[in-house]
């Protein structure tokens, strides 16, 4: 199987995103395109303080989901596989892209951080409708 079909079969994905301020939402959806073709986005999230840029919200509205935006607090305590130095620097957190991903789904992080025209992606697997109805609790 191959990181594309693995994509297109995921249920739905949460996407983590780092990105600089003032990126505008066609930049943003195309790099969503290139890292994530034919992929079912369920949610985007990302720190808080980027959670109000317009570009990110128009992109969120355009795509028709959520934006979930996670304080430093949130995001330093998800264990990330890939941590980023420049994060840790500037946020003094591990990273933000795999964490915010982590944290808006149900499911194992699928794709892991990567970086798209100055776009930080990462993805992780959200359940179906069928598996929330069937979750205990």
């Amino acid at each position: 199987m191959t990181f594309p079909d693995t994509v297109a079969s995921a249920p739905g994905l949460a996407v983590g995103l780092g990105l600089r301020p003032g990126r505008c939402a066609d930049h943003i959806l195309a790099a969503l395109d290139t890292a994530l073709p034919g992929a079912r986005i369920t949610c985007l999230a990302t720190l808080d303080r980027r959670a109000g840029e317009p570009g990110l919200r128009r992109a969120a509205e355009i795509l028709g989901v959520p934006l979930h935006g996670f304080t430093p607090a949130q995001l330093a305590n998800v264990p990330v596989p890939n941590p980023s130095e420049r994060v840790v620097r500037v946020f003094g957190i591990p990273g933000v892209a795999e964490a915010a991903a982590m944290l808006s789904a149900a499911g194992p992080l699928l794709v892991p951080r990567r970086v798209v025209s100055g776009v930080v992606i990462a993805a992780a697997a959200t359940r179906g409708a069928e598996e929330i109805a069937d979750a205990p609790g």
